[in-house]
């Protein structure tokens, strides 16, 4: 990309960050939260790093891939971004656990305690401990993987994960993560928002010792909904950062 093309691209995201931004202060107030308490992680899967530092440059800190091979590049290219935060949201194959432990600050895709118990084994010991969230398949849907939340049934046999995990000293539980259904209206998105903060709750109040304030949900079709009813980190794509190659 030429200097031109970077510097209209920027122009785009600022564009963009201020429209999200705005979104996100207003859900926050509906939910009677301050905006801050939100952050915006910007899906940077398929986009190039020069698309990354333009965001960078607008202030956007945090962003989220979901394959490790194409995330490890640009870890490295930005590895003298002292600010820049990388989170790991795709699926990670038990082969990859290595990889993600020792280059991201945060996984939002845990889906079984076999998976924690590798990010926990491979956490360099220099590191702070990883930040994690359980995936919850909220929506009880083939297609997706987490742990099942979709029924109340299904809640309890999350507690011994929770506490399981807890115990990882190289980890760091820190909320949950969930993608409902895909839906025209966003509105229909809300009771799936609703039932996973119940859950985070329950979690929380069943073990004492959790500190599960994190609530990775919305994306940018339903980001505002989401935070509305309690999201605290919304994933946000190609309306933040244009569209992919």
């Amino acid at each position: 990309m030429d200097s031109r093309e970077i510097a209209l691209i920027k122009t785009k995201i600022e564009q963009n960050l201020a429209e999200i931004l705005e979104i996100v202060s207003r859900a926050a107030a509906v939910s009677g939260r301050d905006a801050d308490e939100i952050r915006v992680l910007a899906i940077s899967k398929r986009q190039p790093v020069e698309v990354i530092e333009a965001a960078y440059r607008c202030g956007q800190l945090a962003f989220g891939e979901s394959y490790v091979q194409e995330a490890l590049p640009k870890t490295e290219y930005f590895h003298q971004y002292a600010d820049i935060r990388w989170d790991m949201v795709g699926h990670i194959q038990s082969r990859k656990a290595r990889q993600v432990a020792e280059n991201f600050h945060a996984v939002h895709s845990v889906d079984s305690l076999k998976l924690a118990d590798l990010l926990n084994k491979f956490r360099p010991a220099e590191l702070p401990p990883l930040e994690v969230f359980l995936e919850v398949n909220i929506g009880d849907e083939d297609s997706k993987s987490g742990f099942q939340g979709s029924d109340h049934d299904d809640w309890a046999a999350l507690l011994p994960v929770v506490r399981q995990i807890l115990k990882m000293d190289r980890l760091n539980l820190v909320g949950l993560m969930a993608m409902p259904p895909l839906f025209l209206d966003p509105e229909a998105s809300r009771p799936y928002f609703q039932k996973l903060r119940k859950l985070r709750d329950y979690l929380s109040s069943e073990v004492m010792e959790a500190k599960l304030s994190q609530l990775s949900a919305g994306t940018s079709a339903d980001f505002e909904i989401a935070i509305e009813e309690g999201a605290t980190i919304v994933r946000i794509g190609e309306r933040l950062l244009g569209p992919r190659a």
